[in-house]
């Protein structure tokens, strides 16, 4: 089984595509989920949070994602350490969920798969791409946050040159391109692939 990342920066419509594979019967594992639902069952992850960020980030015994966010995309130290708690768990329990796949191929859907090194771990990465712009308008409505902080966090992820660079295969969300084609012709691509 081919074990295949989905990576793309804020906006891009990583999740969109992953998605979309998803409908054409692939499984998926969407990382950002499992690092919530981590830090929301994992008693563990959260003292070594609260060691870190406080009691602040903490609502009725249930990490506030929206304090937390408000604290890390503000501050790229503490973003780091952020990162430096969940990660490691999110691609350990990534690890364990891909070697329990039957399928053709399995996909894991981060926004940061170069950046923490989990490319070692998979077969094929590949990127969702968009231009600045869209990907600054579909973040400010989606997340109902303001373009200065969309660019913030934007400008605190892998560049989208490098990211393409570093990918095997390239999927453009750019609203120029059909998606659909695209996702159906690498899908066969990744079947065939897989054989």
């Amino acid at each position: 089984m081919l074990k295949i990342g989905i990576t793309g920066g804020i906006g891009s419509g990583k999740t969109t595509v992953a998605k979309i594979f998803e409908v054409l019967g692939v499984p998926v594992y969407y990382a950002d989920d499992a690092a919530k639902r981590m830090m929301n069952e994992n008693v563990q992850l959260q003292q070594q949070i609260k060691e870190v960020f406080g009691n602040a980030v903490f609502t009725d015994g249930k990490l506030d994602k929206k304090k937390l966010a408000a604290i890390v995309f503000n501050n790229p130290e503490q973003l780091e350490q952020l990162n430096k708690i969940v990660h490691p768990l999110t691609i350990n329990d990534a690890a364990a969920w891909m070697e329990k796949q039957t399928s053709a191929y399995a996909i894991k859907e981060a926004a940061i798969i170069f950046e923490t090194g989990s490319q070692q771990h998979l077969d094929y990465v590949i990127a969702v791409a968009a231009p600045a712009p869209l990907r600054i308008l579909r973040t400010m409505q989606r997340d109902n946050i303001s373009r200065e902080e969309v660019i913030a966090r934007m400008n605190r992820q892998l560049d989208e040159s490098i990211r393409i660079k570093l990918s095997d295969f390239i999927i453009y969300n750019d609203e120029q391109q059909m998606l659909l084609p695209q996702v159906i012709a690498l899908h066969e691509k990744l079947l065939s692939l897989s054989k």
